[in-house]
Parts: C-alpha cells; sequence; structure tokens
C-alpha cells in the first residue's frame, strides 16, 4: 500500500481563514496568504510520486479549485483531534500523515523524511516552535486515542500528544514555524506588499 499524506486545510473563504494574522494584516491579505501557501504545498506534493496526497477539508461541503487534481476528504465534526484521529482511522492499515498548511517551509522532503522515520518509530512529529505541530505521521501501531486530553492551540498541544504514545517509540523531524501572526509573517519572509 502506499503511503498516504493528507493535507488538513480550512476552505480559502474570507473571514474564515487565519483569524488571529487577519487581525494584524487584514481579511484580504490573510486569504491570500492562506491560499497561496496551501496551494504551493499541494502542489508539490502532488507531484511527488513517492506517496499519494489527498486534502482534507472543512467545512466539509465547501467547494474550491485547487492547484491540482486530488481527492478531497470531509474533516467531519469535533475539535481537531477527532477530526484528525477521523481521517487517521480511514488509512488505519498503512502508514499516513498529517500535514497542516500553513507551515510555509514545508514541502515533500519533510513526508519523504517522516516516512523514512516510520521505519525505526511509530509516530513522528514536526514540532511547531509555538509548542503544537505542523505534521504528524503514524505507522499502523498507533494507540486508540492518539488525541486524547490534548491542549489544543495552546503550548502543551505536542506534549500532550507524545504522552498518548507511552511505550512507543516517537521521532521528531525539524522544528518549523507556523504562521499565526504578522510576526510570523516576517519570519517566513512574507512581507505585506507581496500579499
Amino acid at each position: 500500500m502506499k503511503d498516504t499524506v493528507v493535507v488538513f486545510a480550512r476552505a480559502p473563504r474570507l473571514g474564515a481563514v487565519k483569524r488571529r494574522l487577519a487581525r494584524e494584516v487584514g481579511t484580504r491579505a490573510a486569504l491570500r496568504f492562506h491560499r497561496a501557501t496551501l496551494n504551493r504545498l499541494l502542489h508539490a506534493l502532488a507531484a511527488d510520486r513517492r506517496f499519494r496526497t489527498l486534502v482534507a477539508v472543512t467545512p466539509d461541503r465547501a467547494r474550491f479549485r485547487l492547484p491540482t487534481k486530488m481527492e478531497r476528504l470531509p474533516q467531519g465534526p469535533g475539535n481537531l483531534g477527532a477530526r484528525m484521529h477521523r481521517v487517521f482511522r480511514r488509512f488505519a492499515r498503512g502508514r499516513m500523515l498529517i500535514v497542516g498548511c500553513d507551515i510555509p517551509d514545508a514541502g515533500p522532503h519533510d513526508a519523504y523524511t517522516a516516512f523514512r522515520s516510520l521505519g525505526r518509530a511509530d509516530v513522528v512529529f514536526g514540532p511547531a516552535a509555538d509548542g503544537g505541530y505542523w505534521l504528524i505521521a503514524m505507522s499502523p501501531r498507533r494507540p486508540a486515542r492518539p488525541f486524547a486530553s490534548v491542549r489544543w492551540s495552546t503550548d502543551h498541544a505536542l506534549d500532550d500528544t507524545i504522552a498518548n504514545f507511552s511505550g512507543r517509540r516517537v521521532a521528531f523531524l525539524r522544528t518549523l514555524y507556523d504562521v499565526d501572526t504578522a510576526q510570523d509573517l516576517r519570519r517566513a519572509g512574507v512581507t505585506r506588499r507581496s500579499l
């Protein structure tokens, strides 16, 4: 079975994406950033034939143009953990990973590295500088509740998730920044003019 990459994405709609960033740079600029980052990531991942790439969208019935043809999945209801768990269960027999779409530096090499790391680990995290994570990859040997009791959108998210993998081998990729604020945008080398 081919390894599977699932990009988690919010439909690119004005006022519905990157809300913290939008408060600082405006809703249109935040939407342009979200759309550009999502399209770049999807295009790059879909071009890599070492794995198959799908996109999991919220809201479930959202329709928008993708940069390349690929299968869409609904994320379904619930918090981030419930939605990710649902997608991991869908691919329970194979190796898969979920990657966020707001990490400008993430790309196919990260997915490839995560799958290679699964040869010696049961779970691989791409840590985010804010205490969360931008990628999680799992082998078929998964805990029953990998996302139980995680304090989402806090600096405890990664540590809380790792606690659910007690007794399993854990590996890490490089630490990257997600973009939630204007400062994060500048750190990523994106200027307001380019939005």
